[in-house]
């Protein structure tokens, strides 16, 4: 996979992955969007639009899963009160944008020719973005980390723990997906910058 890079001439940010780090980049991008969307926090699709933006009956208590409780933490650890109105009135729309953001990731891919799945061998997937939509990438990415972090337990200064581990170790390989993560953030943040 080559890093994201702006093209000189058209000034979209690009990049190309092999065929299992695209299937790889929208399976984890597909379990955050079934995370995000597995709690009643979710606005329903099938309610009047005026209705369901006039709708403020969120959740009014922290997520119970830890990946959830990091993407969503308490705005106001010392007063429960205005901590669950904060919730109620915000965690819905703040869970679909960062749904709809891991579906432009999943949209990407796919318009760039990934299968729904993946079969070829040496297949290349060369993914172009305009701005909006690499910020948009960006946010996705952010999000997948944290999700990665929290799960696997990373903590800060723990990468010997982690170079330690045998590479056939399970855990192992999971925190390469984090640190690969990691790598496509870093590389669209400077092409964006550029």
């Amino acid at each position: 996979m080559s890093a994201f890079q702006r093209h000189r001439r058209s000034k979209l940010i690009i990049a190309n992955f092999t065929g299992f780090e695209a299937d790889l980049l929208r399976s984890l991008a597909g379990q955050l969007v079934e995370l995000l969307r597995n709690e009643a926090a979710v606005p329903r699709d099938d309610a009047d639009p005026f209705a369901a933006m006039m709708d403020f009956s969120g959740p009014t208590q922290e997520p119970e899963d830890p990946v959830l409780a990091r993407l969503f933490p308490t705005a106001y650890p010392n007063d429960e009160e205005a901590a669950a109105e904060f919730r109620r009135f915000t965690e819905g729309t703040l869970r679909d944008g960062k749904a709809k953001a891991a579906i432009t990731i999943i949209d990407g891919l796919e318009e760039a020719g990934l299968p729904p799945e993946l079969t070829e061998e040496g297949l290349m997937i060369d993914v172009e973005l305009d701005e909006a939509t690499a910020e948009t990438w960006l946010r996705s990415f952010t999000d997948l980390r944290l999700a990665l972090a929290t799960r696997l337990e990373i903590e800060e200064d723990d990468e010997g723990y982690w170079h330690s581990l045998p590479d056939d170790d399970p855990r192992a390989q999971a925190h390469d997906i984090y640190e690969w993560v990691g790598y496509l953030q870093e590389t669209l943040v400077e092409a964006l910058s550029k």
